[in-house]
Formats: C-alpha cells, sequence, structure tokens
C-alpha cells in the first residue's frame, strides 16, 4: 500500500465514523447520506480547511457495511463490554468509532489487525482523550481474537 492510499484510508475512515454519527442523529436515510459525503465532504474545503483525499469505495464499504450489519456489530460488542456496561451508555461519537472498528475487523480481512486498531485509535483522538483511546484499543482487539 502507498503512502498516498494509507492517508486515503485513514481520511475514509474518519469521514464513515462522522457519516455514522450523522445517521445515528439525524436518521438520515443512507443514499441521502452517502450522496452528501460524496458530494459535498470527502476531499472537501469546509470553513477554509481542506480535508484529504478520501478513499470512496472503502468510506462507502464501512458505512454500507456497519448499516447492514448493525445488529451483528452491536452483539459482538455488547458481550465485550464490562459487566453493567451497555452500548447505549456509550457516547454515540465512541459508539460509531467501535462499530466501524469493528466492521472492518469482521469484513476487511485485506486490512491486518493492527492497521485496523491503529487506525481507530488515531480515529478515537480525533475526539476524545487518551484514556477513551485506550478503551477503543482494548475492545477492538477483544473484537479481533472474536472474528479472526
Amino acid at each position: 500500500m502507498t503512502q498516498i492510499s494509507g492517508k486515503a484510508r485513514a481520511a475514509a475512515r474518519l469521514a464513515a465514523v462522522q457519516a455514522l454519527y450523522q445517521a445515528d442523529m439525524e436518521q438520515t436515510p443512507l443514499h441521502l447520506l452517502l450522496d452528501e459525503f460524496h458530494q459535498h465532504r470527502l476531499g472537501a474545503e469546509i470553513e477554509d480547511v481542506e480535508y484529504a483525499k478520501a478513499d470512496v469505495a472503502f468510506f462507502d464499504d464501512v458505512v454500507k457495511g456497519v448499516d447492514a450489519r448493525r445488529d451483528e456489530i452491536d452483539g459482538l460488542l455488547s458481550a465485550r463490554l464490562a459487566k453493567g456496561w451497555a452500548l447505549p451508555r456509550l457516547d454515540r461519537t465512541m459508539l460509531q468509532i467501535l462499530r466501524a472498528g469493528a466492521y472492518e475487523l469482521m469484513a476487511r480481512r485485506d486490512v491486518n489487525v493492527g492497521t485496523v486498531i491503529t487506525e481507530y485509535v488515531d480515529v478515537a483522538h480525533a475526539f476524545f482523550e487518551e484514556r477513551e483511546a485506550k478503551f477503543v484499543n482494548g475492545l477492538l482487539d477483544a473484537v479481533a481474537k472474536d472474528v479472526r
């Protein structure tokens, strides 16, 4: 994989988490959500900030995959949460990070486990402090052991 495609996938992962969050918050239909991101967000300049070019096919796969397999993903995540914890208790952004990472671990065997976990820990750092990033690391590592 080239450096450019690695950055494009990293941008796609971040955008996928943002899209999943938007879908969760606003109940935006999937086809409209994807169109909005394709037309106005991926690689766009927003408020004088130019966003990295994203791997659109990878973005689509993660967003569509999480949508299609949400119940299965949520079951995997729920099984690995500490006693007394449930998915609704998690921050909504955190939940989307975990869903996207779990989907990729389940369905994208072409991507190394370590790469998936590291990339979603990096996404977590964009929104949270170190403690939450470590939570993402631990939970996705546990999911990886279940699905790989």
